[in-house]
């Protein structure tokens, strides 16, 4: 029987980096980051909506998706931002089922899915266990402005357009504190594998 594991954060709170960790385990993690790319590539279904949506200036000359100039767009404009998902996120929800389906007829024990909107989304209604990896709010700050070379401002209106770590805190089943070291955080993730295991 496969469990699916949900696993969210904030923007920074360092969830690629326990999804790393994971993989390094052997255990299959599905990225919804990187599935959302495979849904926009040139003369995708998702390609074309979004074109079509939001005009060819969000089109490289190469054909591709020109991401900063969309990230522009959807970053200071909520009904924006609403209308991209509107678009994405079915593609990215059938895409990831189907990856964990497939996995699901190996027998594979454990299925994580890396999913920033987790909850927005409402994916932790397919999970048998969800995974929040946290950070305090000045270190998710800092680890922002430097991960993305942005100011404050910037970084503060990124955090404040996603859910409430709190939030997401309340709601999770596993939390992973990540205010450490590296070495904190691999002892915190090892043992989430073995209480996912034993479960």
């Amino acid at each position: 029987m496969t469990k699916i594991v949900g696993l969210t954060g904030g923007i920074a709170t360092g969830k690629t980096t326990v999804s790393n960790i994971l993989r390094q385990a052997g255990i299959p993690v599905i990225d919804a980051d990187q599935v959302a790319r495979q849904v926009q590539t040139p003369d995708s279904v998702g390609l074309t909506r979004i074109v079509k949506v939001f005009g060819p200036k969000v089109l490289l000359p190469t054909g591709e998706l020109n991401r900063p100039a969309l990230a522009k767009i959807v970053f200071n404009d909520k009904e924006a931002l609403k209308k991209l998902n509107e678009i994405l996120q079915p593609l990215i929800y059938d895409a990831i089922f189907v990856q964990a389906d497939t996995l699901k007829k190996q027998g594979i024990p454990l299925v994580v899915l890396d999913v920033p909107l987790l909850f927005e989304q409402h994916y932790d209604e397919d999970c048998d266990y969800v995974v929040v990896v946290y950070t305090d709010p000045q270190t998710q700050l800092k680890r922002l402005m430097a991960r993305d070379h942005c100011s404050k401002k910037e970084a503060q209106a990124r955090i404040a357009a996603q859910m409430p770590l709190s939030e997401k805190e309340a709601r999770a089943d596993f939390k992973i504190n990540n205010n450490g070291d590296q070495v904190a955080l691999q002892k915190q993730v090892a043992s989430l594998i073995n209480q996912l295991k034993a479960k």
